[in-house]
């Protein structure tokens, strides 16, 4: 199990989730294309497009950093085109990039909506459809989707509509292209159960004391690996990320806490029937 020489097209992966599944696919030798806005740094976000390639190639990868706009359509076209140039091919998309903003209908601007809604459904949508004249030629190609279950259940919406909508539109956009693609690309979802350790969640979810009660992005990172081996006909998932990494045999999850010492908080959108895995617990530990 190695993804050695594969090229992986990461949206978003300048930190936090997309970052972690890039270090996870440099480890094996493969190639990032590291396709994300931030060039320069930012005050209150950590990490560019320079600096993630800086890791990767230090983790054992080959890097392209590539300032991309995936609400723009050349910028998506040209970056995917110079990464399968540069690198012989495409084996691997991953849409991580996304938009967040927890406000109840009323409060909620309509550019903020836009915004959402461009960067992660039409991104999603745009970055899938440019990638696959690439995909369709490789050995065993993926599109793995940073998004939920389609589990359509009031709760989801009424405190966000807009977010919901959004990310939702995401998870849309894998129950198609998974059914057009069937036989020729996995198309899959992944979904943390609990809050992650990311820039969003200190900024705008919690600050360090949700940071404490995350799990850390390893564990997307560990999840997105193992199912970029898995075959082509694995595809139409939309999967929880312990209960997928239970199924591998993985047991110990309590390696990807943030800190032991504080609950685990629960992320949105996990569906009721989905429990954790056995073992499992969101209490603090001792």
């Amino acid at each position: 199990m190695s993804l050695k020489g594969k090229t992986l097209f990461i949206t978003g992966g300048s930190r936090g989730i997309g970052l972690a599944i890039a270090l996870k696919a440099a480890a094996d030798g493969a190639n990032v294309a590291i396709a994300a806005k931030t060039a320069e740094p930012h005050p209150k976000l950590e990490g560019t497009i320079h600096t993630a390639a800086a890791e990767i190639e230090k983790a054992g990868g080959r890097a392209l950093p590539l300032q991309v706009d995936v609400r723009d359509e050349a910028s998506v076209a040209d970056a995917l085109e110079k990464t399968a140039k540069t690198f012989g091919g495409l084996d691997i998309v991953v849409n991580n990039a996304s938009a967040i903003s927890l406000t109840p209908v009323a409060q909620t601007d309509m550019k903020r909506f836009d915004l959402m809604h461009q960067i992660n459904a039409r991104g999603t949508f745009m970055v899938s459809k440019y990638a696959l004249p690439y995909l369709t030629k490789a050995k065993n190609p993926h599109i793995l989707t940073l998004s939920p279950p389609l589990d359509m259940k009031e709760k989801w919406f009424a405190p966000a509509t807009a977010y919901a909508m959004a990310k939702f539109g995401m998870s849309l956009v894998v129950l198609g292209l998974a059914g057009e693609m069937r036989g020729k690309v996995a198309v899959n979802a992944l979904w943390p159960r609990t809050t992650i350790a990311t820039a969003a969640i200190k900024n705008l979810l919690g600050g360090d004391t949700m940071m404490r009660m995350s799990r850390t992005p390893d564990i997307l990172a560990e999840a997105a690996w193992r199912i970029f081996q898995k075959p082509a006909d694995f595809t139409g998932n939309f999967l929880i990320d312990d209960t997928f990494l239970a199924s591998e045999g993985v047991t110990d999850f309590d390696q990807y806490r943030a800190d032991p010492s504080q609950p685990l908080q629960v992320d949105f959108f996990v569906p009721d029937d989905v429990p954790p895995p056995p073992g499992v617990s969101f209490k603090a530990k001792a």
